[in-house]
């Protein structure tokens, strides 16, 4: 397990230039834009744009903060998101254009190499305590709302709102508790095996 508090996250403009992002992991280690097998990060939404094209990539957009955004894709009929909304999956090469429904969002991005790795974010709410588990070689668990405890004899992990635990699919599954009302996204991402 490895916690991965929110002041180490690395900023970063936009690929394009637009704005900025917080990566909070990337493979591997230390990967450019160009060249990462996967890659979690936040970003801030502050004005009507376009996203950066990434060739090859597969994208999931979830909102975190704000009160949305309608996205064009590659000319489809919008798609409008807000913090309530199920993630969104689309292709990091397709022309995409986000508008602001009302202010400034921040986001949460998960992209994985097409034909290499893929992955899949849930949502989980937690008000209490509930056993978590992990199938995927590589998971992440961002803290979004209400502060968690993650339990890890022979302690205890305390994780506050953005802040990320990175486990592998040998801890089996991960016991989380809440005081009171709390939201967790788990991130999990797996290599694809071909031929």
């Amino acid at each position: 397990m490895q916690v991965i508090r929110a002041a180490r996250y690395r900023r970063m403009p936009w690929k394009n230039g637009g704005g900025e992002t917080v990566e909070i992991a990337v493979a591997p280690a230390g990967a450019t834009l160009a060249a990462f097998d996967w890659r979690v990060s936040m970003a801030r939404v502050d004005s009507d744009r376009p996203f950066s094209l990434f060739p090859g990539i597969d994208r999931t957009l979830v909102i975190l903060e704000g009160d949305g955004l309608r996205l064009s894709i590659d000319g489809r009929t919008p798609v409008t998101l807000t913090p309530d909304s199920e993630p969104c999956s689309f292709p990091g090469d397709a022309a995409v254009t986000a508008d602001r429904i009302g202010r400034a969002v921040t986001d949460l991005n998960v992209m994985t190499r097409r034909g290499q790795f893929q992955h899949r974010i849930r949502r989980v709410r937690i008000d209490g305590s509930l056993e978590l588990a992990i199938s995927a070689p590589t998971a992440l668990l961002l803290c979004h709302a209400g502060g968690v405890r993650i339990e890890a004899p022979p302690d205890a992990i305390q994780l506050q709102p953005l802040e990320t635990l990175r486990v592998d699919e040998r801890c089996g599954s991960l016991r989380i508790a809440s005081a009171g009302p709390a939201v967790v996204f788990l991130i999990e991402i797996r290599a694809l095996h071909i031929g």
